[in-house]
């Protein structure tokens, strides 16, 4: 039985390889990108959404599918303030969600981050477990959500940080092992190929998988 997917946060490292592979995927018969402007992407499973997401309400009719991908995130340096990190990373795939639910959606794959917690002394752990909890109570069917360490890919924009911390990943990954491994840096594409793979499970349920188990599926 064919499936249909929408993808938030598709113009991102992660969300725009997600596309590609439902894309290519026989399972998936069509594609609802909701986005903030066109990816450029010309598919007849693909169907994009121009929206401004603090305008979700607006488009209800949209948020419509079996499978919702949710790739959205930023920083706070580029956000500008907590206040409008928390926007991107919490508000707006909790919206998603509770309209996705109501329209029906029966999966919600989610991308968090290593050490997401709600009692975590970090702003940006917190709200990432926030936003786990807050999903988890809308109760879709079944709940995948991926907490990767440090993702490596080519990014449109640049993130000072992360590039940084990408050059000294080789060396960092070596001493990595045991119960650090979970530490070890991990691909875009490793993590784009799991939310798929996730997806299309039958289980039900709530479900949590780090970077070590990611990379363990690939």
């Amino acid at each position: 039985m064919s499936k249909t997917a929408l993808v938030v946060g598709a113009t991102g490292l992660v969300g725009n390889l997600v596309v590609d592979k439902l894309v290519n995927d026989s399972t998936f018969s069509s594609i609802v990108i909701l986005t903030r402007k066109s990816l450029g992407k010309s598919n007849p499973k693909i169907r994009e959404v121009l929206v401004d997401f603090d305008q979700l309400d607006q488009h209800t009719d949209a948020i419509k599918a079996d499978c919702i991908f949710c790739c959205l995130g930023t920083t706070i340096k580029k956000a500008g303030s907590q206040e409008a990190f928390k926007k991107v990373d919490y508000e707006y795939p909790l919206r998603v969600a509770e309209i996705a639910k109501q329209n029906g959606a029966t999966t919600y794959v989610l991308i968090s981050a290593l050490g997401a917690s709600e009692n975590s002394i970090m702003f940006y752990n917190r709200v990432k477990g926030a936003i786990q909890k807050a999903i988890q109570k809308i109760s879709f069917e079944t709940f995948h959500i991926l907490q990767p360490s440090l993702i490596i890919g080519e990014r449109n924009e640049k993130r000072l940080g992360e590039g940084i911390a990408q050059k000294l990943s080789p060396l960092l990954d070596t001493i990595m092992v045991g119960g650090l491994s979970k530490y070890k840096s991990i691909t875009a594409e490793q993590i784009a190929t799991a939310m798929v793979h996730y997806s299309k499970l039958s289980d039900k349920g709530m479900y949590i998988h780090d970077s070590l188990a990611i990379k363990n599926l690939t």
